[in-house]
């Protein structure tokens, strides 16, 4: 996804549409793959079944990888907000006493 993207949307809302494909692309998959298995299939049913099935494990691969950057995106935003907090939290005690 596009930097320009993830400015519109909060990081949180990003992982779950990502969450919600990628799930999607795993359902695909496994009836492909079930698809596969049945013996009645002619080699260009079967061909297209494998060009399917490589098309939908590039897209569960890029999903994955977009969640670990966006993940680890949402793990340094949480720093920083617990960071700003005790900053807060010791300036108010500093101030109060």
């Amino acid at each position: 996804m596009t930097k320009k993207k993830r400015e519109n949307l909060g990081v949180a809302l990003e992982i779950d549409g990502l969450e919600k494909k990628l799930s999607q692309c795993q359902r695909d998959l496994e009836a492909v793959n079930s698809r596969l298995h049945s013996g009645d299939l002619s080699p260009e049913a079967r061909r297209s079944l494998e060009k399917e099935k490589n098309s939908l494990m590039s897209k569960a691969s890029h999903y994955e990888k977009e969640l670990k950057l966006l993940r680890q995106e949402n793990r340094k935003n949480m720093l920083l907000s617990v960071a700003i907090f005790i900053l807060l939290t010791l300036v108010y005690a500093y101030w109060t006493m």
